[in-house]
């Protein structure tokens, strides 16, 4: 995947897909031009062949600044259409689209993240920042609420306190801080982020992507599950995995692990046979 895009850079190489944000100059603050190359350069994500696993970064010493203040939200006033257009596309890739992103996705904070990014750095399955990547909710210190869906999703992520400090406070915290909160992942030193993330891309290309698909729903679905329900749904999940996978994963896993004597579990993924 080597799209062309005016605010977005996309790369693929080596099965991982890079979507860079590339407004530099910015901050990579989100306008409806970048809203709407996202949009394009996520779902051509879903279907490309080479495409594994998708990193989203931002170019330049920013992940994301959030919403782009003069022309998302001055021009989109005047222009109530292009606010419409710009609004639907911007919930659509950061949050309904990532979400649920069949494959594997990263966020690689490489500095700046504001306000509006909160929403595509929660809805990515993994998120690795830069030690002093710096993360905030800024709204209510110019007069707003964390909207669209940030308060939503923080606290999906955030402890209740944070969560509530951070907003109504709007104080600022680093890479090690959102770590310590599992805002992320884990922090890293700035010069280690990439090597770092590749390092995790690689990890999840070697697994069955049709159990790696299975497994992000399922565990995002059951959490609004009671147990009855999570227990139904999981058995329809993993008996779907076994119709439907062309690798035949559990076949494999099994023979592996008892005809084979190759595969240990819990010591590394089974070796993959692809489907023909």
């Amino acid at each position: 995947m080597n799209e062309k895009y005016q605010t977005v850079l996309a790369e693929t190489v080596d099965g991982i897909t890079w979507l860079t944000l590339n407004r530099p100059e910015k901050r990579n603050a989100m306008s409806p031009q970048l809203h709407f190359d996202m949009y394009d350069a996520v779902t051509a994500a879903e279907t490309d062949s080479e495409t594994q696993v998708v990193v989203i970064t931002g170019a330049g010493s920013s992940w994301c600044a959030g919403q782009d203040l003069k022309e998302y939200f001055r021009e989109g006033d005047k222009n109530p259409k292009l606010r419409r257009q710009a609004s639907w596309c911007s919930q659509e890739w950061r949050w309904r689209k990532l979400f649920t992103f069949p494959k594997p996705t990263i966020a690689m904070v490489n500095g700046f993240c504001f306000g509006g990014a909160f929403t595509p750095l929660i809805a990515c399955d993994f998120a690795i920042a830069s030690e002093d990547a710096l993360f905030g909710l800024s709204e209510v210190n110019w007069g707003i609420l964390p909207g669209g869906l940030v308060s939503r999703v923080v606290t999906d992520m955030m402890s209740f306190r944070d969560g509530l400090y951070h907003a109504m406070t709007g104080d600022p915290f680093d890479g090690k801080k959102a770590a310590e909160m599992k805002l992320i992942n884990y922090a890293v030193p700035a010069d280690k982020l990439k090597a770092e993330t590749i390092a995790l891309a690689e990890k999840l290309k070697a697994k069955n992507p049709w159990a790696l698909r299975a497994t992000k729903q399922a565990y995002k679905l059951v959490r609004a599950m009671d147990y009855d329900q999570a227990e139904d749904y999981l058995a329809a999940k993993g008996a779907q995995i076994k119709m439907s996978d062309p690798e035949k994963g559990y076949d494999q896993g099994i023979k592996q692990f008892i005809d084979d004597k190759t595969y240990k579990p819990g010591l590394g993924p089974m070796a993959r046979v692809k489907g023909k």
